[in-house]
């Protein structure tokens, strides 16, 4: 007797089924439902969670509780920046994997979940050996640490990475609008709901406590990512047959970059939206005299306008309006964003800063969506791990670029303003904040260029000749 005869007896083949971690060919082919796409999207909670304990909790925590020099955080804070880059390359491989059971995807997903655990997992030790030197070799305590967020960095880029081309590959075009709205509300939520609950949680600071919440962090990234990909990829042997010819990595960028206006644009913009990221409540603070509460307060306000964006955003988006055209309403929003910020410096005007800061969370939404909307649109069904890898790895980098750039900018001007370098007319402590704004609206202006003969090279492909196209006298 067969053994899928004896299974069958004890479950009918549909409960057989159900109980496997790939989906069916028929439940792929079809549309997806919306829950299904809400369980996907939960790779992006962890990916939040992940930024806020790097960017966040630990740089603090390391810098005043555990006394460390704010360089070696700075420097360890900066590592997974440096595997930003190979998202690329990681979206290329599982483009075209190689697989004796059929899946692109999942199997990255899954490694990158894994080198996120096992990051979380060793860093409250890697930070206590950090802490006492005396526990072991000088060296040990940083190699440890360092190690420690290189994998967290490689584990978080290799997940998003792969579920954002696993969101692409299972959605159909009328449902893509939704998709990228839906990512981008699950990555907020998972940076503000995980950074409430860090608070929360090490109010009371302890060594124990940290232990117990970096390691409920690393656990709840294993849950999360394992419910969100199982069940979502069908086997496809012959997509992933080891003996299929591939193309190389080189030969496919090349092609994807002959034409790279495109992602010269999302440099710039990214870069723009993100050079005050640390700045932000600082300004509040140092030049409108707003209190800590006051200048805590701009997180909301900046993830309202992001919340804002993904309505609007996924509202167009499914009415068929141009992805890249979206991004530049997000840039010019953005240039009115920053000169309301610079603006309520003389004005002395708290109510414009916070409107400023609305509208910078605002326009950052809408770039964002619209080019990551475009980036699922681009190149081959072979290509969409590529293209979306693209858009990641330039989008992190340029985003961390930026964030080193105008921390510094703001520093080394302002203490040459302050210590009457610049004459007394720049003798301001607002006065480097301000450079830094300004050059994010020329950042964004130049975004804007490189995006427009993108748009309306698109605009005019499916035009069809009018009246006002011909010569008259």
């Amino acid at each position: 007797m067969r053994l899928t005869s004896i299974s069958e007896r004890v479950l009918p083949s549909g409960a057989i089924l159900a109980l496997m971690p790939y989906a069916s060919a028929s439940a792929s082919a079809g549309a997806l439902p919306l829950a299904r796409i809400a369980r996907l999207a939960l790779f992006q909670l962890s990916v939040g969670m992940a930024v806020v304990l790097l960017t966040g909790t630990l740089n603090r925590v390391m810098i005043l509780e555990l006394s460390q020099p704010a360089w070696l955080v700075s420097s360890m804070v900066s590592l997974p920046l440096l595997f930003a880059p190979l998202r690329a390359l990681l979206g290329f491989r599982s483009d075209h994997h190689r697989s004796v059971l059929g899946w692109r995807r999942v199997p990255f997903i899954w490694a990158g979940s894994m080198a996120q655990f096992g990051g979380l997992a060793i860093m409250p030790f890697a930070l206590i050996v950090l802490a006492n030197p005396s526990a072991g070799p000088a060296w040990l305590g940083p190699v440890a640490a360092s190690l420690a967020f290189l994998l967290v960095g490689a584990g978080m880029h290799t997940t998003q990475t792969a579920g954002l081309a696993l969101a692409t590959d299972l959605a159909s075009d009328e449902q893509r609008p939704a998709v990228v709205a839906l990512l981008y509300v699950m990555l907020l939520l998972g940076t503000i709901g995980s950074a409430l609950a860090f608070s929360l949680l090490l109010a009371e600071f302890s060594y124990v406590r940290l232990i117990e919440v970096i390691q409920g962090a690393a656990l709840l990234t294993l849950v999360l990512n394992t419910v969100a990909l199982w069940r979502q990829e069908s086997l496809n042997p012959a997509r992933t047959d080891p003996a299929r010819r591939r193309p190389t990595f080189g030969a496919s960028w090349a092609r994807f970059i002959a034409e790279p206006g495109a992602l010269v644009a999302i440099a710039l913009g990214t870069a723009a939206f993100n050079m005050q990221d640390i700045l932000l409540e600082p300004y509040g603070g140092e030049v409108l005299g707003m209190s800590v509460a006051g200048t805590s307060s701009l997180s909301a306000v900046w993830g309202a306008g992001m919340l804002c964006a993904f309505l609007v955003s996924a509202r167009l988006l499914a009415r068929g309006s141009d992805p890249l055209r979206i991004g530049g309403y997000g840039l010019v929003l953005g240039a009115f964003a920053f000169a309301a910020v610079i603006i309520a410096s003389p004005l002395h005007s708290r109510a414009l800063f916070v409107v400023g800061a609305c509208l910078i969370g605002c326009g950052g939404g809408l770039f964002a969506i619209g080019t990551l909307a475009a980036a699922m649109s681009l190149g081959s069904a072979e290509q969409k791990g590529l293209a979306l890898g693209a858009w990641g790895a330039v989008q992190a980098t340029a985003a961390g670029l930026a964030i080193a750039i105008g921390g510094a900018a703001r520093d080394g001007l302002g203490h040459l303003a302050l210590n009457g370098r610049l004459g007394p007319a720049l003798n301001d402590p607002g006065m480097s904040y301000s450079v830094v704004y300004h050059f994010e609206i020329l950042l964004l202006a130049v975004a804007l260029l490189a995006l427009g003969p993108i748009v309306r090279g698109a605009g005019q492909a499916g035009r069809t000749l009018e009246l006002q196209d011909f010569p008259n006298a």
